[in-house]
């Protein structure tokens, strides 16, 4: 009989949790999607309180978990896979596997980066049959914490959303350089740099309005189709891990080479490996002054800009990278 599963994680089409769920539909799965933003319903102070004083507890955690616990008895769910530091309680953990039910990770953030650390989470984590991290850095801390089966699995990229054709550079409306993430603090320097050496610079995500060297650049939050064009059309598509989550790689990563952007990419063992020696299918960068002179290098050469774009967009697409890839290799047997 076939599997039938349940995902946990954020029904926000940006999100793991929805690529998951969008690629077991493609793959004719019976699976449904459990949006774990249900968790974090409540006045505004409320979630902050919980947030500050009750060790980053999600204000319905434990209703939550019950109805968890539900669904998947109604439903006959057989595995439930949770994204990232998912709402899902040691307790709950437990009462699925006495169900017969296997219970799995895909963790998407370092749970030991001090903005996501919550004890209830890291007493929950080896209570997974399995746990599959993005983050090498993090997979011996794993191990040490008690979790279960740990390995190395990438980020990867939804065709869909994601997949653009032939890169639009020679359109000649699109920025210099652009970037799509949060405005991390230690990020801030990377992008005021390209603004003060005299790109034209499109920031996407939240908070860079908070800065005042990056306040010119922020265009705000973009729904992912926008992204795609406007990732396509810039010249340059910067790619910066984070590293307060120790980082090698991250959803950018597959993102840009599928939307045929130009990758400018913070230099990583993980990017390497993935995309090769410099000048293959990206350019790497060690720092901010390496990082401005590339960006100055692509500028004047649109011809080798479209070769890059070109090139990693069929190395990412042309196998074994997309989230309908990497669910088979969570649900395979191991």
């Amino acid at each position: 009989m076939a599997e039938k599963l349940l995902i946990v994680g954020n029904a926000s089409p940006e999100h793991v949790g929805s690529h998951f769920y969008h690629a077991a539909q493609t793959l004719g799965m019976d699976a449904a999607l459990y949006d774990s933003r249900m968790a974090s319903e409540g006045p505004r102070w409320l979630r902050a309180a919980y947030w500050r004083l009750a060790q980053r507890r999600p204000v319905r955690l434990r209703q939550y978990g019950k109805g968890l616990l539900k669904q998947c008895a109604e439903t006959g769910v057989s595995v439930v896979i949770a994204t990232g530091i998912a709402p899902v309680t040691s307790r709950t953990l437990i009462e699925l596997k006495r169900a017969g039910i296997r219970v799995l990770n895909y963790l998407t953030d370092d749970p030991w980066n001090p903005s996501h650390l919550a004890p209830w989470f890291l007493e929950a984590l080896p209570c997974y049959d399995r746990v599959f991290s993005t983050k090498r850095a993090t997979l011996e801390d794993l191990r040490k914490s008690g979790a279960q089966g740990v390995s190395f699995l990438p980020f990867a990229y939804h065709p869909e959303l994601h997949t653009s054709g032939l890169p639009e550079h020679e359109n000649g409306d699109g920025p210099d350089v652009v970037f799509v993430g949060g405005a991390d603090k230690d990020r801030v320097p990377f992008l005021s740099a390209l603004g003060k050496a005299g790109f034209q610079l499109h920031l996407y995500g939240g908070y860079w309005d908070r800065y005042p060297e990056t306040r010119p650049y922020a265009r705000g939050i973009l729904p992912p189709g926008v992204v795609k064009t406007a990732t396509s059309k810039a010249k340059v598509a910067l790619c910066l891990v984070r590293r307060a989550n120790r980082d090698g790689h991250c959803m950018r990563t597959f993102e840009i080479p599928a939307m045929s952007g130009c990758m400018l990419a913070e230099n990583t063992a993980e990017h390497r490996e993935i995309f090769g020696a410099e000048g293959a299918a990206v350019l790497y960068f060690q720092n901010i002054a390496e990082m401005v002179e590339k960006t100055r290098w692509l500028m004047d050469r649109p011809a080798e800009r479209h070769r890059l774009a070109a090139a990693a967009h069929a190395l990412v697409t042309g196998g074994g990278n997309t989230y309908s890839d990497r669910l088979l290799q969570i649900l395979r047997p191991h």
